[in-house]
């Protein structure tokens, strides 16, 4: 279960976004096409811990043999329509028009950031999130191809620990969110953790200087 309250009726801002994450709760909306959005606090919070995810020896092999590239924060239009376009792996989106908007100011203000997989110059792969203190708040993400979007999620916590991150919210626990290594952990322990990580600083581009 979940709390949530009713829609939204003041303007979502990006200030007011930020607020929200460092209390530990996030915005939805029931599909694209609902100008409304409301806020979750989930009773059993999905984590991925920064030293327990699980790269499988065939992911590992995939991505060597891939010819694959990641880069960060290059195209933010494209993994907000990947992330958005329903298909294999969604039947619906809670990324709306004022989601879309609000983010995409919270990208241009270095706040939200992409992991992005491109084979040549074809975007296949990749997500995004939030990198608020020493947490990151993944939002979600998508792949055209097999093991693109686990490679954009080894390429995250590669970065996150490089940086000296110390949590990552996967807002909910997924199956494949699990077979990287996901876990759940009750609301109180979740606050407790995010209150510490948003108190430090990581630095998202200490990967970058290596």
């Amino acid at each position: 279960m979940a709390r949530h309250t009713d829609p939204f009726t003041v303007e979502i801002t990006p200030e007011l976004i930020v607020r929200a994450y460092r209390a530990g709760i996030f915005p939805m909306a029931e599909d694209a096409a609902d100008t409304d959005i409301f806020w979750v606090s989930p009773d059993m919070r999905g984590i991925l811990p920064l030293d327990g995810f699980h790269a499988s020896k065939s992911l590992h092999k995939a991505m060597r043999k891939s010819g694959w590239t990641i880069r960060v924060d290059k195209d933010w239009d494209g993994i907000i329509d990947g992330c958005a376009t329903v298909g294999e792996d969604r039947d619906t989106t809670w990324i709306n028009a004022t989601i879309r908007s609000v983010y995409g100011e919270l990208f241009n203000r270095g706040i939200a950031h992409t992991v992005e997989v491109w084979d040549g110059d074809e975007l296949i792969g990749g997500l995004y999130g939030l990198a608020i203190g020493a947490a990151f708040f993944g939002e979600s993400m998508f792949h055209r191809r097999t093991d693109a979007s686990k490679m954009a999620m080894a390429h995250l916590v590669d970065r996150l620990n490089a940086g000296g991150f110390e949590l990552l919210d996967t807002q909910f626990l997924t199956d494949h969110l699990a077979s990287l290594g996901g876990i759940e952990i009750t609301r109180a322990e979740y606050e407790e953790r995010l209150a510490h990580a948003t108190a430090a600083a990581g630095d998202w581009h200490a990967w970058d200087r290596q």
